[in-house]
């Protein structure tokens, strides 16, 4: 077959062309990001307990929901968060596990739990969605929280019309309620009590079904909606009534506003109240194209956004992505660039060109393969294709070495290719086995480093498979056809010059190197023990520290501020100022906050 494809040239193109057309239609599909994928599915069960402490919601909800699921099957791990008036509780899966199996058993389990205690809301048990984020969307403006949470609403809706968004929340606002307050003299005053006026204020603000018409060719449902939405409404509630026709409303004896509680969870962006419009991808899309849509959003959004409204990015983590790619790009690029000028300064122009273009023929027809085992563009693949790049030009040198020693004698120039192909063809099989026996176990590797450093063997054995293919069959064509045109011509003065310092150099200095460590041969294998040896001392030693995954510096800091339970809003947003506002020079540092006890 390696004659076949280098005595017809254009079967070894049309090959190329194919491959390459398949990596560009599986450009698109390709999914960006940071990392792999690595999130083990997990089901979280969250019980609302109202009006009850952390230690109330350990032993009430989470042991019992603990005892409750600890018979399921394929359970990894099991977390347990006890917060005031709520619990969580959430479930890791085993690896390879069925997920729709898995959350249809935890669910059954809690729901069967019958000694919750009787103010417990209804527990809610979901799957946690696999999602990562992209960007926010800060919405900030001196407006009350109550038009400012509209307008974020509005947005989120507009926001997922595009196709590009699917996944959008709104942040930074607490439960929104209708606050009613009426001064106790007020009611005595009217001879009512708390618990009457809240009956009263329930009985004329519902919205339930209240039956059924059934007719011969029709069902009517029947319905009362008289629901109370916004301060407006409630006031024109008849709280007293007389004989004579008199009315009391509520919105003559009580003050009523429109809140969101508790009042501590809020946002603030350059000082200003804002929302928060997280917007957040699945496994299935790109990071990059979702933030481009977000952009193109914002800043259509801009020319129109209501007076004193700041419509702005924030917490952009797809710039981490954009960044690291673009890096690696660069680095490809710049290898790719070397090899090149290297490859020419020995074997000349149309050599070094036609080992070049076998890279991008790799790269692209292992693309089309990456998404058929699904593998990403990310930065661990980015690094696979580095790698892959240098273990390429390796078999490519020596393919290339190869036929340039057989071209340099009486055979034919199709005998000669072919010849220099076979030569060296089991040696260049024999590194691509190696290969794969050194980085294959790190596809068996078990837990979250296994899933993410699986990526790097799929990566690169699939360009080096690819890499083969182009070697044996497309690159002997080009070498045959590029050096058949310029085979019997006279050497280049600069090949002359150069050859006879590259002579010059082997005999010289390296020959005189190796002469002098065969001489000194026990010195040689001692000086190589030694370094050996203190190699392997640097791990035990502690000068080589092993980590997981480095340490990758960031540009955003957090700023944790820590105060005890029960302080004022007030004061936490004094500490907040406090270590926000720059001090000018000379200036005096500000005064500490007052103690916890003091008035």
């Amino acid at each position: 077959m390696i004659r076949f494809f280098a005595a017809h040239p254009t079967a070894a193109n049309l090959l190329m062309i194919l491959l390459l057309v398949m990596g560009a239609f599986a450009l698109p599909r390709l999914q960006r990001a940071t990392f792999p994928d690595y999130t083990k599915p997990m089901v979280e069960v969250r019980v609302v307990y109202p009006g009850a402490t952390a230690a109330d919601v350990e032993e009430a909800i989470c042991r019992r929901i603990e005892q409750a699921i600890e018979s399921v099957e394929q359970i990894e791990e099991i977390v347990s968060q006890a917060r005031d008036n709520v619990g969580i509780v959430t479930v890791e899966m085993e690896e390879g596990g069925d997920v729709t199996l898995f959350l249809t058993d935890i669910k059954t389990e809690v729901e069967a739990i019958d000694d919750f205690p009787e103010d417990v809301e209804t527990p809610i048990t979901k799957a946690i969605r696999r999602t990562d984020n992209v960007v926010s969307v800060a919405v900030a403006g001196d407006v009350s929280a109550t038009d400012l949470k509209a307008y974020c609403e509005v947005l989120k809706e507009r926001m997922l019309r595009h196709p590009e968004i699917s996944l959008v929340t709104v942040n930074g606002f607490a439960q929104r309620q209708i606050r009613i307050e009426v001064l106790a003299n007020v009611l005595k005053q009217y001879g009512i009590s708390a618990d009457q006026l809240a009956q009263v204020i329930g009985s004329q603000s519902l919205d339930l079904p209240v039956g059924m018409i059934r007719a011969d060719d029709r069902e009517v449902v029947l319905r009362f909606t008289d629901e109370r939405r916004s301060p407006e409404e409630f006031e024109d509630l008849v709280i007293v009534s007389g004989a004579s026709g008199g009315e009391i409303r509520l919105g003559e004896i009580a003050r009523i506003s429109d809140v969101f509680e508790p009042e501590e969870i809020r946002v603030l962006y350059n000082g200003k109240r804002a929302g928060i419009l997280k917007v957040e991808k699945t496994k299935s899309e790109d990071t990059l194209t979702v933030f481009g849509a977000v952009s193109e959003f914002v800043e259509a959004t801009r020319r129109t956004a209501p007076r004193g409204i700041e419509v702005a990015l924030t917490q952009d983590t797809s710039s981490i992505v954009q960044d690291r790619l673009s890096m690696l790009v660069r680095n490809g690029l710049q290898g790719l660039a070397l090899v090149f000028v290297t490859m020419w300064l020995f074997f000349g122009l149309r050599y070094s060109f036609w080992v070049s273009v076998g890279l991008p023929v790799a790269f692209l027809g292992a693309f089309f393969f990456m998404p058929l085992v699904g593998l990403n563009i990310d930065m661990l693949t980015m690094v696979a294709l580095l790698m892959a790049l240098g273990l390429m030009m390796d078999d490519a040198i020596v393919l290339a070495e190869s036929i340039a020693t057989e071209l340099a004698g009486d055979a034919s120039t199709l005998d000669a290719v072919v010849a220099g192909v076979r030569k060296v063809g089991i040696g260049v099989l024999s590194s691509f086995l190696t290969t794969c026996s050194v980085f294959l176990p790190l596809a068996f590797l078990k837990g979250d480093i296994g899933q993410v450093l699986l990526v790097v063997p799929l990566t690169l054995l699939l360009v080096l498979s690819v890499s083969l293919i182009e070697a044996f069959l497309i690159l002997p064509s080009h070498l045959a056809h590029s050096v058949d045109k310029t085979r019997g011509k006279p050497p280049s003065r600069y090949r002359v010059g150069f050859d006879r310092g590259l002579g010059w150099v082997r005999e010289r200095v390296v020959g005189r190197v190796v002469d002098a460590s065969v001489r000194w041969r026990y010195l040689t294998v001692g000086l190589v023990t030694s370094l050996f040896l203190i190699s392997v001392a640097m791990i035990p030693g502690g000068f080589v520290k092993f980590k997981a995954f480095p340490d990758l510096e960031g540009d955003v800091v957090f700023c944790r501020l820590l105060l005890p339970q029960g302080t004022p809003l007030s004061r936490t947003e004094q500490g907040v100022t406090r270590g926000t506002t720059a001090r000018a020079p000379g200036q005096p540092p500000l005064a500490p906050p007052p103690p916890a006890g003091a008035p």
